[in-house]
């Protein structure tokens, strides 16, 4: 009974995430056609690119699966893992590791809608069923 009121409210909420999904992917690739200014071309790819691929990454965009995939990428382990992706490539910017530009904003770029995304994700998950695999 415990896992269909889960599912339940996964299924229930997955609409909205598939539009959250195609929301932040085609704000992130109007970057590529429309430029607004600075701070269209320099930060909303940082800012909707993790968003993006955390919704992405958990599945949260479609019924729910339980499976290794899932199982793996819970929360807690995808928030963590995309900010070490995003704070390393940021790193390596720093570094000229490769030809790109350093700037100390994207850090907060990156977790400005990110941590957001992971919260209304914890909270959904606290409301309906705390599971092993979405702690």
């Amino acid at each position: 009974m415990e896992e269909s009121t889960f599912d339940a409210k996964h299924d229930k909420n997955a609409p909205y995430w598939a539009a959250a999904l195609v929301f932040f992917g085609i704000l992130g690739l109007s970057t590529i056609w429309i430029d607004f200014g600075k701070f269209w071309k320099g930060y909303l790819l940082d800012m909707a690119g993790p968003a993006w691929n955390y919704i992405l990454f958990r599945g949260l965009f479609t019924y729910k699966t339980n499976n290794s995939w899932t199982r793996f990428f819970s929360p807690n382990r995808t928030l963590v893992i995309f900010l070490i992706v995003c704070f390393g490539i940021e790193t390596l910017q720093y570094f000229k590791i490769y030809d790109s530009t350093f700037d100390t904003w994207d850090f907060l770029a990156y977790i400005s809608v990110l941590v957001p995304v992971f919260l209304i994700d914890k909270s959904s998950i606290k409301k309906s069923r705390n599971t092993p695999h979405n702690t």
